[in-house]
């Protein structure tokens, strides 16, 4: 095990941070997810594995949680009224069993695509135990006891500001990082980064494409930063929606033009995929008459910025020649290319490999896809696979009718942390190539469960009110109208 001064430096700093925000567990957890090239640690036994920083702030939120004084009666709590746990549960033990038994129960009939022994590339091998089985399940238990212990948390007490602050600050570092990169590459100082990027991975930061430089920011790679871009955008996006907050509208700019500059194909098939649902929010508010200023800004920004492409077109139709180059070979011709095939013929493979297993899966860690369903049916097979959907529900279906019971704040909060997490699962779709949807799926699944539970309480509440507001009964009277001895005492008593 080799101990990484500069990520344990990092992770100090980010503490600090924490502790002045006065959530140090979760702003440290949030916050640690924007430097994605730095780990704290390497594994020599385990193939020379280095956790990123996140896991070390897990692991610490876990420890809290576990060492609080009535921790077992809050987990039957937090399992009593979040059922889905339920189901986190059996997914992490059914994936534990799986990774270990799969590759030797299948060993040999099929094939699948796992990382080189000497850490050189993806090459295809016949189905066995790998180290992978070890770090993508460790990854995966670790997310999910990290959402247990969330719930924990959220549930005894009000933290949804603290989940505020972390995510804006997630947000402000990524961008932040991911322009000083810029700035760096451009200005002819190279990947002035490079001293935090500790894991153990193949660094692919200083690369050209079509004539412009790949932004990574604190990440190893393009697709990696604009995959955190997407999550990061959708969280300012909504939340600057939601609350008119100029902070994150102004996260929210920067990042768009981060992603467009970042020459990735994930940011910009995303940012398409993206753009669906506001432009469908958009044109909804101005069919119904109740279109805002902020929509009003948003369509006059992509109008200015179709009239000045035009006219530059126009004056010098050169000008975007180099652009137009590069969405010819980052998107239209993704397929095509070298690198386009070999990830589809990963994606043919592990779905083979789950017909060859006769849908029970390769195990998790085991082989390698290119988009995170695939991988998650090629190595959860069919039943992981139907726990994963419902977990995934979860998220999809947010505050649902309950959300009218939550102050506008939390909601805001909320929509935010879910609109993350789908742009999370978006990413994960088209680049992923583990079974585990990332740290942020976890994250938002106990910020929802939990404030499910909270707006039920509020709902609960508020129906209550009527009942002991209402007038008591009237006295019972005998058969034919007539009062009962008791009512009649009452009333000779208080006559005058």
């Amino acid at each position: 095990m080799q101990i990484s001064i500069v990520g344990i430096l990092v992770c100090v700093g980010i503490l600090l941070i924490g502790a002045y925000g006065r959530s140090p567990l979760i702003i440290g957890l949030i916050v640690s997810l924007a430097f994605g090239a730095t780990a704290f640690v390497t594994l020599v036994a385990i193939g020379g594995s280095s956790p990123l920083i996140y896991t070390f702030f897990a692991a610490l939120l876990i420890t809290a949680v576990i060492t609080r004084r009535r921790i077992p009666r809050e987990i039957g709590n937090v399992f009593g009224k979040i059922r889905p746990l339920w189901v986190l549960c059996g997914l992490m033990a059914y994936s534990v069993v799986g990774a270990w038994l799969f590759p030797r129960l299948f060993a040999g009939q099929t094939s699948v695509f796992v990382q080189s022994t000497m850490r050189r590339g993806i090459v295809e091998a016949s189905l066995a135990p790998v180290s992978g089985n070890i770090t993508q399940t460790g990854y995966f238990v670790l997310g999910g006891l990290t959402a247990i212990a969330l719930c924990v948390l959220l549930l005894k007490e009000d933290r949804i500001d603290a989940v505020r602050r972390s995510f804006l600050l997630l947000c402000g570092f990524h961008a932040g990082m991911g322009l000083l990169d810029l700035v760096g590459k451009v200005a002819g100082a190279g990947d002035i980064l490079w001293p935090i990027r500790t894991a153990n991975y193949a660094m692919l930061t200083e690369v050209m494409e079509g004539g412009f430089w790949r932004i990574t920011g604190a990440n190893s790679e393009a697709s990696s930063f604009a995959g955190v871009s997407l999550i990061c955008l959708a969280f300012c996006y909504v939340y600057w929606r939601e609350t008119k907050s100029r902070l994150a509208q102004g996260l929210a700019a920067l990042l768009l033009v981060l992603a467009l500059l970042s020459t990735s194909s994930t940011a910009y098939v995303g940012l398409t995929i993206l753009g669906i649902p506001v432009a469908l929010s958009i044109l909804r508010s101005f069919l119904s008459d109740r279109i805002d200023s902020d929509e009003i800004l948003i369509i006059a920004l992509l109008g200015v910025a179709i009239v000045t492409i035009l006219t530059v077109i126009l004056l010098r139709s050169e000008f975007f020649a180099l652009f137009v180059r590069l969405i010819d070979s980052m998107v239209l011709n993704k397929a095509s290319s070298a690198s386009g095939q070999e990830r589809a013929y990963w994606n043919i493979k592990s779905l083979q490999a789950f017909a060859d297993t006769g849908g029970f899966g390769v195990g998790l860690g085991s082989s390698r896809a290119s988009s995170w369903p695939i991988a998650v049916v090629s190595q959860l097979g069919l039943v992981g696979s139907v726990m994963m959907a419902t977990l995934l529900m979860i998220l999809v279906r947010g505050m649902g009718r309950l959300k009218g019971y939550l102050d506008p704040e939390t909601n805001a909060v909320v929509s935010g942390v879910r609109a993350s997490a789908l742009a999370s699962v978006l990413a994960g779709t088209l680049i992923s190539g583990t079974a585990d949807p990332g740290m942020i799926f976890f994250i938002a699944f106990a910020v929802i469960s939990t404030s499910k539970v909270h707006a039920r309480r509020e709902r609960d509440a508020r129906l209550r009110v009527p009942q002991l507001s209402r007038p008591a009964p009237a006295a019972s009277t005998g058969q034919a109208g007539r009062s009962s001895p008791n009512a009649r005492a009452a009333s000779a008593h208080h006559r005058p």
